[in-house]
């Protein structure tokens, strides 16, 4: 509250002085009024004076009614705020005044900065993050509202504060300055918080409540889907609560079209969160990061990459350690030693996936786990249908770019799911036809490939149409890619068809077995589990309705594909690993699609038992016509 807003009420005309504590600044005066204040500087043309120890300014020598040194105290009447922020006062002369003493000084929300641009500001919040830099020393404070770059400068390349450190309260003063585009205070001092838990609880409760999701009914109406529905409401709280918290986003996702339909909406809807939370402009890029895994589990190889670029950052930039969003992987047991990894430094775990689960190994290494399995559901739910209202849930204003994408992903994962007429009719709304949303799944397929390791984000997002200026380019964009897709899938066809091997199994089923290794080419598109895919489809085609299984071998593993058979892929697995002690067999998938690897000295053998295991599988209609297009 100003001064002005304090003073006494009735007819009392006595002058009020205000006396403003040490930590008052310039949002504690108010023109017009009467400070007690104490001589700074003396100057040919004046003095400088200070009532607080942020709130200083001139008193010209023509409204100077004395002499004075530094030191020396006198009252003095606020005349003008000047558009660049300076302070003109004149020497008043008061016979009869009272002394009101200001000390409860209202803070500055960082929601508020950009508006006392110029001016000096209290903040009160908690450090996030400290990063030494050459010059000043920058600390992130994050209050109820936002979290804000406050730079802090002693010596060129030294830190400042050095008693303080992330997770500490305190509360700074200092000049609200536009550095970089973005409003960053510059600190004048910085002290910890007299009363630390009741601001802890305070910042807790407003913080718990920004984070809740927003309140979005799905895009199509689908029972199945309801149970899934609520678990994502509990990740989108524990992603907005991450960004509030200051706590980076680090997302890994399967290299395919499924995976970047679940991962490049979630990307645009985190990116204009943080945006909203953080004062720095450059927020985005480094607080949240997109990575593309290639393998359908999270590899050692992966877990140690992120980890070690997890440190460095909270090494050199002061970053708190990230939370790990795993997005069409990580539900299997093949990604527990990884999560271990993680375990080690309580690196928070979230998974959104699809794929057929293994609870009891996973779940107690992660912090949340979204699958459909789960609720008695399949794979028909595709990460893409879920994340696409994961994201709508943390931004919802982003659904108009985003109502096609839930199709492409049914159609990249070929989902029986009965409300895939509701999402084509949406994405129709929105000028895709079926074959266009083909395009646009098999363009994404095919530059997965090509970007091996690489998020490629500006690149995705045009041939996605997500957070894309361009429906034109992207139309191009789609055109050319899938053109190149299915002209090297049609190469790759014409060497890999005539080394086919065929049988027909003892429940019917046509089996197609195809040596990827030898006769396909190697490293180039498609890779081994989509040129196994585009064999199946070919036979499939070619069968008309009746049962067909491929599989897709090389040294030490095999592709498997199945139309119109129940396979139970991970039952499969389980079993073989307890008939074949030495082989090594490990993998997974769905029921319909998966992957099982082997040691190539038990390859044939391994072969042979899943083979027979084929033969007594179950013929199920339901299950023609859904192939996937998992790699």
């Amino acid at each position: 509250m100003s001064p002005s807003h304090a003073g006494s009420s009735g007819t009392v005309s006595t002058t009020t002085v205000y006396d403003l504590a040490p930590d008052c600044t310039t949002e504690s005066v108010d023109v017009g009024e009467h400070y007690h204040a104490a001589v700074n500087g003396v100057v040919p043309y004046g003095v400088f004076v200070d009532v607080s120890d942020h709130v200083s300014g001139l008193v010209h020598e023509s409204v100077l009614q004395g002499e004075y040194g530094v030191g020396d105290s006198l009252i003095v009447r606020l005349d003008e705020v000047r558009e660049n922020g300076d302070l003109s006062f004149s020497e008043a002369t008061l016979e009869d005044y009272q002394t009101e003493a200001i000390s409860d000084e209202s803070d500055v929300t960082v929601d508020a900065l950009a508006d006392h641009q110029g001016g000096t500001v209290r903040l009160t919040g908690e450090i996030v993050q400290i990063r030494q830099t050459g010059g000043p020393t920058i600390f992130q404070v994050r209050d109820e509202t936002g979290i804000a770059p406050s730079a802090a400068f002693e010596e060129a390349g030294v830190r400042t504060y050095p008693e303080f450190d992330v997770g500490d309260l305190v509360t700074l003063v200092g000049e609200a300055e536009k550095h970089d585009g973005s409003v960053q205070v510059e600190v004048e001092s910085m002290s910890p918080v007299d009363d630390p838990g009741a601001v802890r609880e305070r910042l807790d409760a407003a913080l718990d409540e920004a984070a809740e999701p927003h309140d979005v009914a799905p895009l199509v109406e689908w029972e199945a889907f309801e149970p899934v529905f609520e678990d994502l409401r509990t990740v989108a709280k524990a992603l907005r609560r991450a960004v509030l918290d200051g706590r980076p986003i680090r997302m890994r996702h399967h290299a395919d079209g499924d995976g970047m339909c679940a991962s490049v909406p979630l990307q645009h809807a985190l990116e204009r969160y943080i945006e909203s939370v953080h004062a720095d402009v450059g927020a985005p890029r480094h607080h949240l990061r997109r990575l593309p895994s290639k393998a359908p589990f999270y590899e050692m190889e992966d877990v140690t990459r992120d980890l070690n670029y997890a440190l460095e950052d909270e090494e050199r930039h002061g970053q708190k350690l990230p939370l790990l969003l795993m997005l069409d992987n990580g539900s299997t047991e093949e990604d527990t030693p990884a999560y271990r990894t993680l375990a080690e430094y309580d690196i928070p775990i979230v998974v959104v996936d699809h794929h057929h689960p293994d609870p009891e190994a996973v779940e107690p290494l992660v912090a949340e786990h979204v699958n459909p399995y789960l609720h008695g559901e399949d794979y028909r739910i595709t990460t893409g249908m879920m994340c696409v209202e994961l994201a709508r849930m943390i931004d919802p204003d982003i659904t108009d770019e985003v109502r096609h994408v839930p199709a492409v992903a049914g159609l990249c994962d070929r989902s029986r799911a009965e409300v895939m007429d509701d999402y084509l009719a949406l994405a129709a709304e929105e000028g895709y036809d079926e074959d266009a949303l083909d395009d646009v799944g098999e363009a994404l397929d095919y530059l997965a490939f090509r970007l091996r390791y690489n998020d490629g984000t500006d690149l995705v997002n045009d041939v996605l149409n997500v957070a894309c200026d361009d429906r034109e380019r992207h139309e191009e964009l789609v055109e050319f890619l899938a053109t190149r897709a299915e002209r090297d899938r049609d190469r790759q066809l014409d060497v890999t068809l005539p080394h086919l091997e065929a049988e027909t199994l003892d429940n019917g089923a046509n089996l197609y077995r195809i040596d990827v290794e030898n006769h396909a080419h190697r490293f180039t598109y498609p890779a081994p589990g989509k040129t196994t895919g585009a064999v199946h489809d070919h036979k499939v085609r070619e069968h008309d309705g009746d049962p067909v299984i491929t599989i897709g071998y090389g040294p030490d593993f095999a592709v498997l594909r199945s139309d119109g058979v129940r396979l139970d892929i991970p039952e499969m697995v389980t079993e073989l690993t307890d008939e074949h002690p030495g082989a090594g067999v490990s993998g997974g998938g769905h029921l319909v699609v998966g992957s099982i690897k082997f040691v190539p000295g038990k390859r044939e053998a391994v072969l042979d038992a899943l083979v027979e295991k084929m033969s007594e599988a179950e013929i199920d209609e339901d299950l023609r016509s859904t192939l996937l297009r998992d790699d």
